[in-house]
């Protein structure tokens, strides 16, 4: 991208007060991003129809507003010394200029678009070396794009740090590992990025607008932080380091630049409310302790800011405005915690506190408070999972029938498909979409041939979706009409990026077997493979008894069955095969790359009796 197809400042009106557009330098048109082949990784065309501001009747007016604020893109000056990029994906990238050269916080989802970023900000800043990387915690948009700025030869040619709060690295591939297949199908659900962009589509994701469609790298930390707080000359700019685990991420830290009078809250401080569990899944957030780091971050270091950012939306600047964001973000998620957990126990169950709870008079009317991303009704439910789990106490639900059976029941119980069909249109008519929607699901599910319910299931629920404020939820109505009305697309079998399956520690991947274990051809067998990473200098013991998949850290195993011998990053490039982790590592054996010794068909057995997950398992029918 040349300079002159950069869009300037001096493009458009000057003296504008909205925050999301202060400090604005310079874009590209559409924030136009392509890989190599010209493949379009991101690219913000298509939300043309957001530039009316009068809201479609199509979507909620707030989610509208928000959608709008996730507009703008290009590179932005925070404060002196202080730069970010917003709109060239999901997620920020900040950048902090040093003596010598240029600190990167959280390089983007991908290598294109982090590369991008940093282009865009050497046109306009100058050609300056990155003289450290520092990842705020342990999601993908945040660390994914890594090789986009930096090679990693480079960085230990030059001796360029590459920091991340303790736990970094366990935390980043154990996320997308073992339940990786699962979340990646419901995370189509929740970012949308199978939709179409329109009134009647895909809108926003409420931290941004949506994930690119990029090369996921990483970088192993050089340096991670290990104490509560800890402070660092980084290329002449101190950083206080505050960690904040099992907060948005189970390994994450916030920032305080004491020159800069400016302070980084990474994703604990948006301008939506955040999520306690996300619909893609993740473990339960702790609501008590994020809200505790945000005091934290209101008394040590708000009272010597003058801005408060985060690695997505905008900054927020002024002593008075910020310390007021940052408390009212505080009390949000601890008011969550407590009402919640105080009817809870009263014995209210999480549906019922859901259906009851509302935001305090003193939140109701303040905009980064509101559910554009995350919900008041599914943080209440994700605070109850965190202290109950999913068992409601009622012993009816205890063991519920399963969807097909129970559809099968409550269509008998209704008097069939066709008079619940009938009685189901009428309350649509009356604008019961909430009550169609779960009455027709059952339908779906005891006849999913049906096509009259498929239809009336996905009318109501994208009726739902138009009505929804919160991004994420607006998605997931959306896509099952979709799907309802065309069925599940075909999709490759999902697979990591290499970078990450090199950081996979070997416990996680013995794991990875496990969980793929069929019992049934398993039963009845017995065997041990010994396995040794033979770069690691690593020996591992697998045994299979009583259908399950044991292991531990031994010596080389001479009484094993079979030995497996293959380098980590063999090991990883089989990983990423296509075709499956028992199809990989039969290839390896086959390509000689997997070296068996004692007992190869002790091997071929173990891999018969594996599991592969197929990616676009059904949602919203059997």
């Amino acid at each position: 991208m040349t300079m002159r197809n950069t869009l300037m400042a001096s493009d458009f009106e000057a003296g504008n007060d909205d925050p999301t557009t202060r400090g604005f330098i310079a874009t590209w048109p559409n924030a136009e991003i392509r890989d190599e082949t010209g493949r379009m990784v991101w690219t913000m065309a298509g939300y043309e129809f957001l530039e009316d501001e009068r809201p479609a009747p199509t979507v909620h007016a707030g989610l509208w507003a928000q959608a709008r604020r996730n507009m703008t893109h290009g590179l932005f000056e925070v404060t002196q010394r202080i730069y970010q990029v917003r709109g060239f994906d999901l997620a920020n990238m900040t950048l902090v200029e040093g003596d010598r050269g240029v600190i990167i916080i959280d390089p983007l989802t991908c290598a294109e678009t982090a590369a991008a970023a940093l282009k865009l900000y050497r046109e306009q800043r100058g050609d300056r070396p990155v003289t450290a990387v520092i990842y705020s915690h342990s999601h993908v948009d945040h660390f994914g794009g890594v090789r986009g700025v930096i090679d990693e030869q480079e960085a230990i040619r030059r001796g360029v740090p590459i920091i991340a709060p303790a736990g970094f690295l366990w935390h980043t591939v154990a996320e997308n590992m073992i339940a990786g297949n699962a979340m990646s199908r419901r995370s189509q659900f929740q970012f949308g990025q199978t939709l179409k962009r329109g009134v009647c589509a895909q809108v926003d994701c409420g931290l941004g607008k949506n994930l690119p469609h990029g090369t996921v790298t990483l970088i192993p930390p050089t340096r991670t932080i290990e104490k509560e707080r800890e402070s660092h000359v980084i290329d002449g700019i101190e950083i206080v380091f505050a960690l904040a685990p099992e907060s948005e991420a189970p390994s994450e830290m916030f920032f305080f630049f004491p020159q800069l009078r400016a302070l980084n809250l990474a994703e604990l401080g948006q301008h939506t409310m955040h999520n306690l569990c996300p619909l893609r899944g993740a473990q339960v957030r702790d609501a008590r302790l994020w809200s505790r780091y945000l005091d934290e971050a209101l008394h040590e270091f708000a009272p010597h800011s003058d801005v408060v950012f985060a690695q997505h939306n905008w900054p927020t600047w002024g002593q008075e405005t910020l310390t007021r964001f940052i408390a009212q973000q505080r009390d949000l998620y601890k008011y969550v915690h407590d009402q919640t957990v105080r009817l809870m126990n009263k014995g209210q169950t999480a549906v019922e506190i859901a259906e009851e709870l509302r935001l305090p008079p003193e939140l109701v009317d303040v905009t980064h408070a509101q559910g554009y991303y995350g919900t008041l009704v599914h943080n209440v439910k994700a605070v109850v999972q965190h202290y109950l789990g999913w068992y409601d106490g009622n012993p009816s639900r205890l063991h519920a029938l399963p969807p097909v059976e129970a559809g099968t029941r409550y269509v008998a119980y209704m008097g069939g498909a066709a008079a619940m069909l009938e009685r189901a249109q009428a309350d649509f008519e009356r604008g019961e979409h909430r009550w169609v929607a779960e009455v027709t699901s059952h339908l779906v599910f005891a006849e999913p041939g049906n096509l009259a319910a498929r239809a009336l299931c996905a009318a109501a629920l994208e009726q739902l979706g138009f009505a929804a404020e919160s991004a994420t939820w607006r998605n997931a109505y959306l896509l099952a009409a979709r799907e309802l009305r065309s069925g599940v697309p075909a999709a490759k079998r999902r697979s990591m990026s290499y970078d990450l399956l090199k950081a996979v520690p070997m416990e996680m991947f013995l794991d990875c077997l496990a969980i793929r274990l069929v019992a049934e051809r398993a039963s009845g067998h017995a065997l041990s493979l010994a396995w040794h990473i033979v770069d690691a200098g690593e020996h591992w013991t697998l045994t299979l008894g009583n259908a399950a998949l044991t292991y531990r850290r031994s010596s080389l195993d001479s009484k094993a069955d079979a030995t497996i011998a293959v380098s980590r990053n063999r090991l990883a490039s089989l990983l990423a095969h296509e075709d499956g982790i028992a199809a990989a590592i039969a290839s390896g054996i086959e390509a000689g790359d997997v070296a068996v010794g004692g007992d190869v068909s002790q091997v071929r057995a173990l891999l018969s009796m594996l599991d592969e997950f197929e990616p676009m398992f059904n949602i919203v029918e059997p």
